[in-house]
């Protein structure tokens, strides 16, 4: 099992024990107005995506990894990497609000940075984000990513509203 650890945060697989959690802050209209696939409708859709998750799991070659944050002994979010073919991966974060601004978005998504670099085929990370969410750019920022587009056609799903999404990259060397 794959573990990351930081100063103050664990970082384990994501899978069905962490349901109640993940349905909290997943099925939260305030936690998720920004997602695309957020929220979740009911406790069943929160319990179909965390098993598909445990599958990807135990695959020998895994398409993503989606780890569960946990912060003083609690599971408050999670970060994920899905790979690509180009050997290119994108980055994703979601925490739980009564966690907001602490930095541990922004520390989970390093340390899965920092793994992926290490232990992944990834030379390239890609994140998107609403163009409205300042506080996920401002981590993308702080990653190191730049901005290089910004796209119309935006669909959240709390929203009919279409919308505008911003894409950060961030290309590294094997040597960073």
């Amino acid at each position: 099992m794959i573990t990351i650890n930081t100063e103050r945060l664990l970082l384990e697989p994501l899978g069905s024990r962490h349901l109640q959690t993940v349905h909290q802050y997943a099925s939260d209209y305030e936690n998720t107005k920004y997602m695309v696939h957020l929220p979740n409708d009911s406790i069943e859709e929160t319990a179909a995506f965390l098993q598909g998750v445990e599958e990807e799991w135990k695959s020998d070659a895994p398409s993503f990894y989606e780890f569960a944050v946990i912060y003083k002994g609690k599971q408050i979010g999670a970060v994920s990497i899905y790979l690509n073919d180009d050997m290119s991966g994108e980055l994703g974060w979601i925490i739980s609000k009564e966690y907001w601004g602490q930095g541990i978005a922004y520390e989970a998504a390093k340390a899965l940075q920092e793994y992926a670099v290490k232990h992944l085929p990834i030379k390239h990370f890609i994140a998107h984000c609403d163009s409205e969410n300042i506080a996920s750019y401002k981590i993308m920022e702080k990653l190191g990513m730049i901005r290089t587009g910004i796209h119309g056609g935006r669909k959240n799903k709390s929203s009919d509203e279409e919308r505008l999404e911003y894409q950060y990259e961030l290309s590294v060397s094997p040597s960073s």
